[in-house]
């Protein structure tokens, strides 16, 4: 160990001059002050440099905000909703509109039916987006439909299973869209329709349009069917009829059981979950006995 604490003579003298060292410049370091440089900055270079980095930041920042896109208000759902700054209430009474079958038409109408403020209507309107038969319905004149014309007889109506699409655009409030709607609608059935009531299924056709259809066509050649007997038809047989599904079809026969049979067609109206707003379609398919 003592090897290591003896030192010579010069190497006593370096381990002196070293400790002096530190203490000098450990008292240069407190006791003496360093001269800085102060730095200057244009003020105006700043502001300008300062105002482009905001303006980037709003930028950035409305970018990143959700984009609202043309929609149908029809099919506004909760969620879609209260992002659009609507209650709860507004969106309930739309909805229960909607369960009724029936369609918002225009921007007043929507306002009418949720009972929406004025401010909303302004900000929302030009977003609604409807169907090209509402549009096409507005623009076209209504030249004929408040005329003084003598209702038509059954011969001269046109036949509306052999109608085509130039005939039936003839009708206020029927575009290429709804034409063409209702052409397909028919053709799904081999024979076409069976009564004009049929044309409430069509997408976009109001009870005012259909009123408008029935003065110049009818169902002149119904495709021709077997009507099932209501108080014997199955599960089975009863699911073939339109709007009548499986566990419908089950509580026309548990309502039948327990009323001993069905003294009339409307008193389906009652059989639980019943579309009762459908039931003049569903009875052209049935018969009592």
């Amino acid at each position: 160990m003592k090897s290591h604490f003896k030192f010579s003579k010069n190497q006593r003298n370096g381990i002196f001059l070293l400790i002096l060292l530190i203490i000098i410049f450990q008292g240069l370091y407190f006791y003496v002050e360093l001269s800085s440089s102060e730095i200057n900055v244009n003020q105006v270079e700043l502001a300008k440099f300062q105002k482009e980095v905001d303006s980037l930041r709003l930028i950035q920042l409305e970018e990143r905000k959700p984009k609202v896109y043309p929609f149908n208000p029809n099919y506004i759902t909760d969620v879609k909703g209260a992002s659009l700054g609507m209650t709860n209430e507004e969106i309930d009474r739309l909805l229960a509109f909607r369960k009724q079958n029936k369609w918002i038409n225009s921007s007043k109408q929507f306002q009418e039916v949720t009972k929406i403020s004025d401010s909303l209507l302004a900000a929302l309107a030009p977003l609604f987006k409807f169907p090209d038969w509402v549009t096409e319905a507005k623009q076209k004149p209504a030249t004929n439909f408040y005329s003084d014309k003598k209702p038509k007889t059954f011969e001269q109506k046109i036949d509306l299973n052999n109608a085509t699409a130039q005939q039936l655009q003839s009708v206020n409030g029927i575009g290429e869209v709804l034409s063409e709607r209702i052409i397909k609608y028919r053709n799904k059935f081999v024979g076409g329709f069976i009564d004009m009531v049929q044309l409430q299924d069509v997408y976009g056709i109001t009870p005012e349009v259909m009123q408008r259809i029935s003065e110049d066509f009818a169902v002149k050649t119904p495709r021709t069917f077997k009507k099932i007997i209501l108080n014997n038809a199955t599960i089975d047989e009863l699911v073939t009829v339109q709007h009548i599904d499986y566990k419908l079809a089950f509580n026309i026969v548990e309502q039948r059981q327990l009323r001993d049979g069905f003294k009339s067609l409307d008193d389906l109206k009652k059989v639980k979950d019943f579309p009762v707003n459908k039931i003049d379609i569903i009875k052209l398919y049935l018969s009592l006995y």
